[in-house]
């Protein structure tokens, strides 16, 4: 079965977010409305030097893959692993304005009791600290200050885990992205494989299409298994499609299904802090590809062609949730980030330095485009799956 806009809908999800970014097109913008994250005059402080930045993020329907594979096998180290994508999820957006920390982070976990019990929120809280506790060690300081956890069985079937974060830093080391030139290559940061300061291979899958990829991968003995997993509402017909068990293995990994799916977001925080200390000045851009994926960049340019025709090989989950679902290649570049989920805009001539700082953290990076200057704004992907034009 084809993924299509169609079935998109009727799973009650939005690859493109169209109605959301049309509810929030008046909200003010920042200082800089092209800058990745919004940024603020100092509120805190009230130092013209500086500004106050804030992200907000959650794992979205990966909770639910979690609640499942806990259910199926007991490892509680899933949700210690779903703290850590609400974690990177707003420090990597963070991070792409420049931002290296002090972080402040609160966390909130609305649950359905009668379904997710304390052990479940212990492990959530002690994950959150425990990545925290890493990342101190590569200098990235985050403060957690607590948060809600709120007992809401009546609109929440399983869980849900978000978290806010914010930071202050001075405006002359901000990145925005209007920085962006012709002439400009992109180097790509791989999603996937198994950094130094990770414990295991990461699929790469990030925290964003999670909702498709589980209907997509997943077979239909889960629909009578854990009918809490979904939205009574939603036509059969488009749930639990796939031929894949969660604890069936995936080709080419040391992964089964499931714990591929709930690998943990992987930050990039310790390879961007060196990089900013060593190279700041030669940085145009960060874009984190999370929501929009590949086309992520098509939100903050005007007058550019982006062109990425040297992406990194696509990693075997995302193979697979395209031969489960058949869903277009153009629609999977669009949805997932297919294995590099942070891109940097710079000059040429310095690609190879910071190529060299990613793999000192054994992360595989590469020139993967560049931009040129364009009558319209557009993202061009030529890849061994085809040639896509976005605008």
């Amino acid at each position: 079965m084809s993924t299509s806009s169609n079935q998109y809908d009727k799973r009650g999800v939005s690859a493109g977010k169209e109605e959301v970014h049309a509810a929030v097109k008046n909200l003010d913008k920042g200082l800089y409305p092209k800058a990745f994250s919004r940024i603020y005059p100092d509120y805190l402080c009230g130092d013209k030097d500086f500004c106050n930045l804030m992200s907000s993020d959650g794992t979205g329907t990966k909770s639910i893959l979690a609640y499942m594979y806990w259910k199926e096998t007991g490892d509680l180290s899933v949700w210690r692993n779903i703290a850590v994508d609400v974690l990177v999820m707003n420090l990597d957006d963070l991070l792409c304005v420049g931002a290296t920390g002090p972080f402040l982070y609160t966390s909130i976990i609305n649950r359905n009791k009668h379904l997710i019990p304390g052990e479940v929120i212990a492990a959530i809280i002690e994950g959150a600290q425990s990545f925290i506790d890493e990342m101190s060690k590569f200098g990235i300081e985050i403060k957690y200050m607590g948060g809600e956890t709120a007992d809401l069985g009546d609109t929440v079937r399983t869980t849900t885990i978000d978290g806010s974060m914010t930071a202050r830093m001075k405006r002359e080391d901000l990145i925005i992205t209007s920085e962006i030139k012709p002439g400009d290559v992109i180097v790509g940061l791989s999603s996937s494989g198994k950094a130094t300061y990770e414990n295991e291979y990461n699929s790469g899958i990030g925290s964003n299409g999670l909702t498709s990829a589980r209907h997509d991968i997943l077979n239909k003995s889960y629909l009578n298994k854990y009918p809490e997993s979904f939205d009574p509402s939603t036509a059969h017909s488009v749930l639990y499609i796939g031929s894949k068990k969660l604890q069936d293995k995936l080709e080419e990994t040391p992964l089964d299904y499931g714990k591929a799916l709930l690998s943990p977001t992987k930050t990039y925080s310790p390879v961007i802090k060196v990089m900013l200390e060593e190279m700041k000045e030669d940085i145009h851009s960060l874009v984190h590809c999370t929501g929009g994926g590949q086309t992520k960049v098509l939100h903050f340019i005007d007058e550019l062609k982006i062109i990425k025709d040297n992406l990194l090989p696509t990693p075997p989950l995302f193979q697979a949730i395209q031969r489960e679902s058949g869903t277009s290649w153009q629609e999977m570049y669009k949805v997932f980030n297919m294995g590099q989920r942070m891109e940097v805009y710079l000059p040429e001539s310095k690609a190879e330095q910071l190529i060299a700082i990613a793999g000192r953290f054994d992360i595989e990076a590469q020139v993967i485009g560049r931009v040129e200057s364009s009558k319209i704004k557009e993202v061009e992907i030529i890849s061994s799956h085809g040639t896509f034009k976005y605008q």
